[in-house]
């Protein structure tokens, strides 16, 4: 039981530090470009996109059909204006 909970702990560490660099790295590109940036979960990895590429990524149908831009701010993890 200790080493299942262990691992969870690394897991969730490993997680943390990954969201924390993609909100800063989201953060600072928006920033600089003064666009908008989403932190989400795109094949299994975290992205920091920009909004302007969603759109093109939505219309090459990378996503489900129906999808729309307001669907995935909702569901994103982090928006940074």
């Amino acid at each position: 039981m200790l080493i299942k909970d262990l691992y969870k702990l690394i897991k969730e560490c490993i997680w943390a530090g990954r969201y924390k660099r993609a909100v800063r790295k989201a953060k600072n590109l928006s920033a600089l470009f003064n666009m908008t940036y989403f932190v989400i979960l795109y094949r299994g990895k975290l992205e920091v996109i920009p909004k302007k590429n969603l759109k093109r990524l939505i219309l090459q149908r990378k996503f489900k059909s129906g999808t729309t831009i307001q669907d995935i701010e909702k569901i994103a993890l982090y928006v940074a204006k």
